[in-house]
């Protein structure tokens, strides 16, 4: 199957600092979460804004899907003065979408978010959880194959980000997105991830690739059982190995 999105050999630096990214080569496919796990400074979000071609890279190549792409950044961005269907209109209204249209898809993209019957509210009138619902339904209305997430959960309370994540596997199951996440956090990795790619501290490299092969459905009862716990050490043991500490942040083996 060809990839959603394919990077190879791709390397950054920006002027007058030192190399970012160095050799990073990742691909993600249709129906595929693959977690960019790395410490803070280690390139993961300019990684990700290569792919989405907010960067150039200097070297490699990078190629991605001709339909639009999805884009979800730690901050929801919501325009404060607009609703909540008015925000997620926004991407197809600029692209000069008639506004019964786009209303109408923004309402559904809302739906699918679980916000139905929450148009009208404005951003002051949603929580953190239902911000970042909205920026999810935006970067979704336009009915893209590749959705990218910056640490989109980061700001929110544990509850929230699991319930969140369980939200976008359904909406990967149902739309068969490829979806690239950055996240620091090895919990949320093993909760989403098919495939997790662990960097190094900067210049990034990947120097770990980890499946993550549930003994459960996706969820609460996957979170719970042996799997995650073995597979959370297995991905703190390759963080540290890539950063030269110990991290906490994995649950304990049993047994």
């Amino acid at each position: 199957m060809t990839p959603l999105l394919r990077l190879d050999h791709v390397a950054k630096r920006f002027p007058g600092e030192p190399p970012v990214l160095d050799d990073v080569s990742l691909t993600v496919a249709a129906g595929e979460i693959v977690v960019l796990l790395g410490p803070s400074g280690c390139g993961k979000s300019t990684a990700l804004r290569l792919a989405a071609g907010l960067e150039a890279a200097d070297a490699g190549r990078i190629e991605r899907p001709a339909a639009d792409l999805g884009l979800v950044f730690q901050d929801a961005t919501l325009m404060p003065w607009a609703n909540a269907l008015d925000n997620v209109a926004l991407p197809l209204r600029l692209e000069k979408t008639p506004k019964p249209q786009a209303r109408a898809r923004a309402a559904a993209a809302l739906a699918g978010v679980g916000l139905a019957g929450s148009e009208a509210k404005r951003p002051r009138e949603l929580s953190g959880g239902m911000r970042m619902r909205v920026a999810v339904a935006r970067a979704l209305v336009g009915d893209p194959a590749l959705l990218l997430m910056d640490e989109p959960f980061a700001a929110l309370d544990e509850i929230t980000r699991f319930r969140l994540g369980d939200d976008l596997l359904r909406l990967r199951d149902l739309r068969r997105l490829g979806v690239l996440f950055v996240t620091h956090s090895i919990f949320e990795a093993v909760s989403l991830a098919d495939r997790i790619l662990v960097m190094s501290v900067a210049p990034g490299r990947i120097v770990a690739e980890i499946a993550v092969t549930p003994d459960a459905a996706r969820g609460a009862a996957f979170r719970a059982g042996p799997v995650f716990a073995e597979t959370a050490a297995e991905v703190s043991r390759a963080l540290a190995a890539a950063s030269g500490g110990d991290f906490l942040d994995a649950p304990p083996v049993s047994g």
